[in-house]
């Protein structure tokens, strides 16, 4: 019995990919004010000269910057993080921790912000999130935070900049 569930588990593993991007099950986080964002209608292309190389393989292609490579997981002062394309704020400070993984980590996003999808690169299926202004790649949610949420929101740090409390949030751009 249990070889032929593995067997079955295994047939299926080839497919997934087209389950997910058959299902068009791109949803927004915390849905209530999701409605506030207007998405931009901006080919991703256009990004590339307004952000850094590494940042457009990020934001862009879904690349993953290698662990403990961003100084935001040292950033402790109070403020917002901003997508680095667009720069709709994302997470206010209160909400970052220590999570151990060598990528800045939160308990949750600015409601309605963000844009999240099922990632099936990886073969065992992720929630991948996106800004839900420019449709930039940040990272992805996971189930294993503290509480009372138990959300690890895992962020790119080449996906965000910092702006601390007092100082001005730059206008959107795009």
């Amino acid at each position: 019995m249990k070889r032929r569930a593995i067997l079955q588990g295994l047939a299926t593993l080839p497919v997934l990919p087209l389950i997910s991007a058959c299902s068009g099950n791109k949803t927004a986080a915390n849905t209530p004010a999701a409605v506030t964002v207007q998405p931009l209608n901006k080919p991703h292309e256009e990004w590339r000269g307004l952000v850094s190389p590494s940042a457009y393989k990020v934001l862009f292609e879904e690349d993953t910057e290698p662990p403990r490579s961003s100084a935001l997981n040292y950033e402790d002062r109070d403020g917002i993080f901003i997508c680095a394309a667009c720069y709709l704020p994302l997470f206010d400070s209160a909400h970052k921790y220590e999570s151990g993984t060598g990528w800045p980590s939160f308990t949750q996003p600015i409601a309605g912000h963000m844009q999240t999808k099922r990632d099936f690169r990886m073969i065992m299926p992720r929630t991948e999130y996106h800004c839900a202004r420019c449709e930039g790649h940040q990272g992805h949610v996971f189930n294993d935070g503290p509480p009372p949420r138990g959300e690890r929101w895992c962020n790119n740090g080449l996906a965000l900049r910092f702006v601390a409390k007092g100082e001005k949030l730059p206008a959107l751009r795009g």
